[in-house]
């Protein structure tokens, strides 16, 4: 039996405000980094979980939460990995929007399959962002939007190259990363149809530990508390 071990990021500043984040940058709030380090010592508590490389994206509020897990848990001599595979779902114009706000322009059903249909696009920039830690990427692979069937698309190269790969090998696995980018992730590990997958919420730093046996089927799954 391995174990994969996913956790979302802490509350982020973003999240505080209630605006749609997506690939934009922002810190952890000072709960944020509480609530990180509350899931790293739930972590700590588990007897059977020896992981042998961390993944996150390239986005600072999972990174800094992967380092305060790591922390609590003595894991920081471990490998990690940072992707824009892992990045959260790409959210396009909305980015930066209150979503309060962003209910009155487009309407609560319009917002509801944006938020957690798996084929919507919300609306898309105009051209793709400038940043400096994609600079290496092909542009064509930057997104403008994505819906959560494209954020698993681009995701789950990476999952079975670098995650699958060495959970079939017998080494646990911690994951740490964001809301939509997990939703798609669990997802595909869990089967779950295009119509239920609109219920899945992925709280903040509450981590989700799945047992598997030598074929990666879920033998069990638990949310620390």
């Amino acid at each position: 039996m391995v174990k994969l071990v996913l956790v979302r990021h802490g509350e982020s500043t973003a999240n505080a405000s209630n605006v749609f984040t997506g690939w934009n940058d922002v810190p952890l709030t000072d709960q944020g980094i509480f609530q990180a380090k509350e899931a790293g010592n739930l972590i700590a508590q588990l007897t059977d979980f020896y992981p042998t490389h961390i993944h996150t994206s390239l986005l600072s509020r999972a990174i800094v939460t992967a380092n305060i897990v790591a922390e609590c848990c003595n894991l920081l001599y471990l490998p990690i990995t940072k992707t824009w595979r892992l990045n959260e779902r790409h959210y396009g114009a909305l980015r930066g929007l209150n979503k309060v706000h962003a209910r009155d322009m487009y309407g609560i059903d319009q917002i509801l399959r944006w938020r957690r249909g798996f084929d919507e696009v919300p609306p898309k920039l105009a051209k793709p962002m400038q940043d400096r830690r994609y600079q290496n990427l092909d542009p064509k692979l930057i997104p403008r939007a994505e819906s959560l069937h494209q954020t698993q698309a681009r995701l789950m190269p990476y999952y079975y190259a670098e995650i699958a790969s060495r959970l079939l090998n017998g080494e646990d696995q911690l994951v740490v990363a964001h809301g939509s980018s997990l939703r798609a992730l669990i997802k595909k590990l869990e089967k779950i149809d295009n119509q239920e997958i609109i219920h899945l919420e992925v709280p903040n730093a509450e981590p989700i530990v799945y047992t598997m046996d030598q074929h990666l089927n879920i033998l069990d799954k638990k949310i620390l508390k």
